[in-house]
């Protein structure tokens, strides 16, 4: 099987590259700066330079290919909401359209569990309801993108599965040291909980939706089995009486941010092999 991978510099892409690569897949990323990723070069995947703006790198990218995993996305820190915008909706719509024409039989998009609202008063489901008029630019063009990709599904019959992450830690990245700070910024309570999923579960999740039958235009959640608390993260690098506000009262929406991810359990098989932040760290694998 021949697999187009964007995004595979970035966090999550350049963990689930070297991975498959280390599988035997053979392997094409689209990448802006060749540079960053000649480590993946060295291991055996292809290179195609552009960007999802450029649609003659698109076609490039596609030709020949079996599947697309489109992980490539402009994030929500990022002061930019034209870019998010342009990245993150019209970069996924146009690599969907040049994957149709050059005959792509599967497309797996990765979205993100920011989509979700606060107030479904249980674990969010892939069928609940979603703003996509939600006012943070990044939710709003997962949303968007996961909109269009379904439509491409039900009007041409394209193969998209769309799958949601929780928050994605592990493998010497830096992602949690990065958000710690932000929280702060945030104001978050102490006690929200922190849905979160490790590299090597994402990869796994990809991995299955990758080669399942029988999931054609299905979204899916997936995260690890144990929410931690805010307060634990910080606390765990020494940093919880710096992050959050004393006088804090109690946590009003005690399901916000938690998935529930029973459906990619059930239809796939998937069960996390790190299924909580503190296995992650006794095995030393943050």
């Amino acid at each position: 099987m021949r697999i187009l991978v964007t995004g595979a510099t970035g966090k999550v892409g350049s963990r689930f590259v070297s991975r498959i690569l280390a599988k035997g897949y053979d392997v094409r990323i689209l990448v802006r700066d060749a540079a960053k990723a000649s480590a993946l070069v060295e291991h055996g995947a292809k290179v195609v330079i552009g960007d999802l703006n450029n649609s003659g790198a698109l076609s490039a990218a596609v030709k020949g290919i079996d599947a697309v995993i489109h992980v490539a996305a402009y994030f929500r820190t990022v002061n930019d909401t034209e870019g998010i915008i342009r990245t993150n909706h019209a970069g996924t719509v146009a690599l969907a359209n040049a994957s149709i024409a050059a005959g792509v039989k599967r497309f797996i998009f990765t979205s993100t569990g920011n989509v979700y609202g606060s107030d479904y008063q249980r674990p969010a489901k892939e069928d609940d309801v979603v703003n996509i008029d939600d006012p943070r630019a990044y939710s709003a063009s997962k949303i968007a993108a996961e909109n269009e990709l379904i439509s491409l599904h039900k009007n041409k019959g394209f193969d998209i599965r769309v799958l949601r992450l929780g928050f994605v830690y592990g493998d010497r990245d830096p992602h949690i040291e990065e958000i710690i700070p932000i929280l702060k910024k945030w104001k978050r309570h102490s006690a929200y909980r922190m849905h979160m999923v490790h590299h090597l579960d994402v990869a796994q999740a990809l991995t299955l939706l990758l080669h399942t039958d029988g999931l054609n235009g299905e979204i899916f959640n997936v995260a690890d089995d144990a929410p931690i608390s805010l307060y634990e993260l910080a606390d765990s690098f020494g940093l919880a009486a710096d992050t959050f506000d004393p006088a804090e009262g109690p946590l009003a929406k005690p399901f916000e941010g938690i998935m529930d991810i029973s459906k990619l359990r059930n239809k796939t098989g998937f069960r996390p092999l790190v299924p909580s932040y503190y296995l992650a760290r006794d095995l030393n694998i943050l």
